[in-house]
């Protein structure tokens, strides 16, 4: 604020001279004689108003139509400069020199410079974030690759650096993967939590797509197999704003601290495996670690023992198993495919959506949260159908053989099993076989047993191998008829012209 104030009431009150008032007061003569006639020129009386405050009088002094009366150069728009500067290019020196061909005599490059720094410091202030211990790790790649020269390759394969650093301690977990796909990142978090021997409450994280399927301030979509990490381990997963690098400050600072001393200190070295290189990282990450803080006590490690480690959830009884989630829709055989194998689920949920949980070894299918049902990964061109997943007549039809047909047969009759035994050797398939024992099951239920076995031995008296042969002895009632050669009898007749046995001998 302006000594406005004091330099009207040293000059009014105490008649002091303009040197006076400078000494007394620390400012220039020419600022000191400036209010004086800018308080003279705003009309103004003194002494002042009671209820006139210092910012009321400063606006007497300077309004906003004068400003320009008293500016010597022309300013430019800052808004209009600091907009050229996200564009891809532009520099401070450029924007200078078109704007002094505009006005000529403007402000200098440096004092350009200065105000153009002064204008983006008031832009927008920035809130001190305070880590509370075992609360938040962030995790990030660095952006540097490391080159790995495996035995009898001549070019080298380049491996990725993974990074989290915990919030209150900035202790630095590191390890090298070969990718940034979704099994590496899921391993990664596996390693780390290992390593710091706990699990923090939340993960902040960057927008790669191994974590975040869908990108939004609001509603982000968290990859399935992340989220059932997530889910695993009891913590949640908050991704970072796009483009806002100040949400994972920490991580960028870890990621920064492992190239400079861990990636530049091995540039020179070569490594024939991933997991020389992990070694050597381990190594060093565990120098930084324990490195004293240059302006504070203690170092990464010991805040991390006294910090981050008792506020940490425990790690759950398994390490979490790898899976990948993904939708299909059930055929109408019941039956979903993945890698070119079928696998059977309940046959109510023909033409329903599923969700699939893939791990190494398990093919599981979910619906609506529930798992209803599980199967061992097969390979090639497979079919696995579980019995209890068929419809009951799709069961009979899929379970049934020659052998339980002629099992059933017996329990009615022998009759009724040679018939049928006769009558499926006939057959050709499976489906026509089924069919014939579904026929004689029918009748049997139709007529009784008692029937059917009567009129099972009456076809194979007459040598009728034919289901409309066993249909009709049973609908004219053949079956209760007595066999035909049970009514052949001697003849008896005496007769003169009949001469006997007797006449022969």
């Amino acid at each position: 604020m302006r000594k406005i104030r004091q330099v009207l009431r040293l000059h009014y009150e105490h008649h002091s001279s303009g040197r006076e008032i400078a000494k007394s007061l620390g400012i220039s003569r020419n600022a000191a004689s400036e209010y004086l006639i800018r308080f003279c020129a705003c009309g103004l009386t003194w002494p002042l108003q009671p209820q006139l405050n210092d910012l009321d009088l400063e606006r007497h002094l300077y309004p906003s139509d004068m400003a320009g009366q008293f500016t010597r150069k022309a300013l430019p728009d800052w808004a209009q400069i600091h907009a050229a500067m996200k564009q891809k290019g532009a520099t401070l020196q450029i924007l200078h020199e078109e704007y002094l061909t505009q006005n000529q005599g403007g402000l200098s490059y440096s004092r350009f410079c200065t105000h153009y720094r002064i204008y983006k410091k008031s832009l927008k202030r920035f809130m001190r974030q305070i880590y509370t211990p075992g609360e938040k790790v962030f995790v990030d790649y660095a952006g540097p690759t490391f080159p790995i020269y495996e035995l009898g390759s001549v070019d080298p394969k380049y491996a990725q650096i993974f990074v989290g650093v915990l919030g209150a301690s900035s202790y630095i977990y590191a390890q090298a993967n070969w990718s940034q796909k979704l099994e590496d990142w899921i391993d990664a978090h596996v390693r780390m939590f290992a390593h710091f021997g706990g699990v923090p409450s939340l993960i902040v994280c960057d927008n790669l797509k191994s974590a975040v399927t869908k990108v939004s301030r609001t509603e982000p979509i968290i990859n399935a197999t992340y989220q059932a990490l997530a889910e695993h381990y009891g913590t949640l997963v908050i991704p970072a704003r796009a483009y806002k690098p100040k949400d994972k400050a920490k991580a960028e600072n870890g990621v920064l601290i492992v190239e400079r001393w861990i990636l530049f200190r091995l540039r020179q070295r070569i490594f024939t495996s991933l997991a020389d290189l992990n070694a050597a990282i381990q190594e060093l990450l565990s120098e930084i670690n324990g490195k004293p803080f240059q302006k504070t006590a203690g170092s990464r490690r010991s805040l991390f023992e006294s910090l981050d480690y008792p506020a940490l959830k425990p790690l759950p009884d398994q390490k979490y198993e790898f899976a990948q989630f993904s939708k299909a829709r059930v055929g109408m055989d019941y039956c979903i495919t993945v890698n070119g194998c079928s696998y059977s689920v309940p046959w109510q949920l023909a033409g329903k959506e599923v969700e699939l949980r893939i791990s190494i070894g398990t093919i599981e299918v979910l619906h609506k949260g529930e798992r209803v049902a599980s199967h061992a990964k097969s390979h090639g061109q497979t079919i696995v159908i579980k019995p209890e997943h068929m419809e009951e007549a799709h069961r009979r039809f899929g379970s049934w053989n020659a052998t339980s047909a002629i099992t059933w047969a017996q329990t009615i009759g022998g009759s009724v099993a040679q018939l049928l035994q006769r009558l499926l050797e006939k057959t050709r398939g499976h489906e026509q076989g089924y069919r014939l024992n579904i026929v004689f099951k029918k009748l049997a239920e139709e007529y009784g047993d008692q029937r059917m076995e009567l009129a099972c031995a009456r076809a194979l008296e007459i040598d009728a191998y034919a289901i409309s042969s066993l249909r009709s002895i049973l609908r004219l009632g053949l079956d209760g008829q007595p066999n035909a050669n049970n009514q052949i009898q001697e003849s008896q007749l005496e007769h003169p012209n009949v001469r006997g046995s007797t006449y022969y001998h």
